[in-house]
């Protein structure tokens, strides 16, 4: 790697040609503060608060987009730099709205952090400020310009998933982020990914809370209320309570949720078990019969709304299959329901997820198998975390419990199903050993694992060859996709998440900070929890699932049969834009 020599606050440092003067301050061990900046998403210096002194230069310069180069002498924490700081920052203060002690990112706010380290007083700039009416039309995001900062992160975010549903409109004083024409969120083509809020530095977005809705059911008497928890949640949940990324918390997850009182707290991972072999099934049928190819997996409801909206006529390509969240409510409140003597309609079924788009899934059509909504009350990981914070349980004190039998049992398969290329790699597992009769000898399908935003492979299913493709965020998906109707590439499955790098890096995980971001890849720290508790299970192919088996031995029948497409399969809208 080519380096430059330059000097930062007095000494000299060798750092990569090609840098920022941001960048080089990291390699120095030194961290300028930024509000706008996120790295390979936005990139624009908008904020102002990167400002530092660079000898020759006319004045301060944003050390975010300004490259170094040989001998360039920087200096980051003059009286003249802090001082301009402290100022943006109370410029920045002077248009938002300072209801931080009930704001949902107190204490996990970027802008009080940089407020409370520059000792700025929101009093010192006064004057004529915007208000705005809170957008909550949609089902999973909220939107609160009166909070905003204009930072532009929340636009590069959606930019970057290939949607656009927001923008910087305006000019001058009247600036805001809004959607075209005005419009309501829930009238855009935003697909509900929450990459938006994942993105803000402060709570001018945020996903619906319907923690008091949970807690409402839980204290009716009359009710039979249970909770799934995601594979994704266990690799983040942690985090909330002050543990490392990448922390498995799984045992003190569910003592924890055990202890606000659910009827039942199980592992989605059984459900995820049960989706590979409904779409292995349906793989394998449309490969012999002729079936719509590429199929395409649709356990992302981020992911299913861009493709009616994007793609309308690659609905067909869709696998039927209900999401894993679906398909637990339905089998609950179908065949446990009638196991325990309980009716579906006394049941709130309550699942945990890394995704805010979840919240709208739920009352998508076509998901109540027995007559009443599949899933009741879709709550993101972050709402779990402040209902455990809420209900005063000490999460780190306590002592690790197990899911609840016989549905909180998984697999190895099911927990990788938050990392992207997950689904295709548990799909491929009991598609070649139960359908193609092919024992999978290498379980670990390394060419789609990892955080890329395309992955191919080639596999044998019995004597067919198939080629796969796994794609992650949907601005990937889009690009693939557009491949696939121009002819360009010749494939028979492919798995799409709409979240960059999967469920792991959902829009309802727990909120990293900009500078942690910049500096680490979180998906991947995440997602290697997944593939330890994938190794260490003692089943890792969803077909050895004893609870799935005894599910069609003793209700479904066979996989794909009339009563399982009844029952975990769904239909899909052509939405167009």
């Amino acid at each position: 790697m080519e380096t430059v020599n330059v000097i930062i606050n007095g000494r000299a440092y060798d750092v990569p040609k090609n840098a920022t003067v941001l960048e080089a301050a990291k390699v120095a061990g030194v961290d300028i503060p930024t509000l706008c900046y996120l790295k390979d998403i936005n990139e624009i210096g908008a904020c102002r608060l990167c400002l530092v002194e660079v000898k020759g230069a006319r004045g301060l310069v944003t050390a975010c987009v300004y490259p170094v180069n040989e001998g360039m002498e920087i200096t980051t924490n003059s009286p003249k730099i802090m001082e301009a700081r402290r100022r943006n920052l109370e410029l920045l203060l002077s248009g938002h709205d300072q209801n931080c002690l009930s704001c949902v990112r107190s204490t996990n706010c970027e802008l009080q952090k940089l407020c409370r380290e520059y000792g700025v007083d929101s009093r010192a700039v006064t004057g004529r400020r915007n208000h705005y009416a809170i957008d909550d039309s949609g089902y999973s995001i909220t939107r609160d310009n009166n909070k905003c900062i204009l930072c532009r992160r929340c636009v590069a975010a959606c930019n970057n998933q290939g949607i656009g549903a927001i923008s910087a409109v305006n000019r001058g004083f009247d600036t805001e982020i809004g959607t075209e024409f005005g419009v309501p969120l829930a009238d855009t083509t935003c697909i509900n990914c929450g990459q938006c809020i994942e993105a803000c530095p402060v709570g001018a977005l945020y996903e619906h809370d319907d923690t008091d809705k949970v807690f409402a059911a839980l204290a009716d008497p009359s009710k039979h209320v249970v909770i799934s928890i995601a594979p994704s949640v266990r690799t983040a949940i942690g985090e909330a309570f002050g543990n490392p990324i990448g922390t498995d918390t799984e045992g003190k997850m569910v003592a924890a949720t055990k202890k606000l009182g659910f009827d039942g707290v199980y592992d989605l991972n059984f459900a995820a078990d049960l989706t590979i072999m409904e779409e292995a099934t349906e793989l394998v049928e449309r490969l012999k019969n002729g079936g719509k190819l590429p199929m395409i997996t649709s356990c992302s409801p981020g992911w299913i709304k861009f493709c009616e909206h994007y793609f309308p006529d690659m609905t067909e390509n869709l696998s039927s299959c209900k999401s894993p969240q679906q398909m637990f409510g339905a089998i609950y409140k179908t065949y446990f329901a009638k196991k325990m003597g309980v009716k579906p309609e006394d049941i709130v079924m309550v699942s945990v997820m890394p995704c805010t788009a979840k919240k709208f899934e739920v009352q998508r059509p076509d998901q109540s198998a027995a007559g009443v909504p599949d899933v009741d009350i879709a709550i993101t990981t972050r709402e779990l975390a402040r209902m455990i914070s809420v209900a005063g349980i000490d999460y780190n004190a306590l002592a690790d419990e197990a899911f609840d039998d016989p549905i909180g049992k998984g697999t190895g398969a099911g927990i990788i199903f938050g990392a992207t290329g997950g689904v295709m790699e548990a799909a491929l597992r009991t598609a070649a050993e139960v359908v193609g009769g092919v024992s999978f000898k290498k379980l670990d399908v390394a060419p789609i694992r990892g955080v890329e935003g395309i992955k191919f492979a080639s596999y044998k299913l019995g004597e067919t060859t198939i080629n796969v493709a796994v794609a992650s965020g949907t601005k990937n998906a889009n690009a693939l996709l557009k491949k696939v109707q121009n002819g360009e590439l010749d494939l028979q499955f492919i798995e799409v998440m709409a979240c960059p790098g999967g469920c792991v890096n959902g829009g309802g995980q727990p909120i990293v900070p900009a500078s942690v971001k910049n500096s680490v890849d979180v998906r991947a720290i995440r997602a290697a929890v997944l593939y330890r508790a994938d190794e260490a299970s003692d089943v890792r192919t969803s077909h050895e699932n004893s609870s799935v088996k005894a599910v069609y031995d003793d209700f479904l029948g066979n996989p794909g049969s009339h009563l399982a497409h009844e029952i975990l399969h769904t239909t899909y809208i052509k939405r167009g834009r």
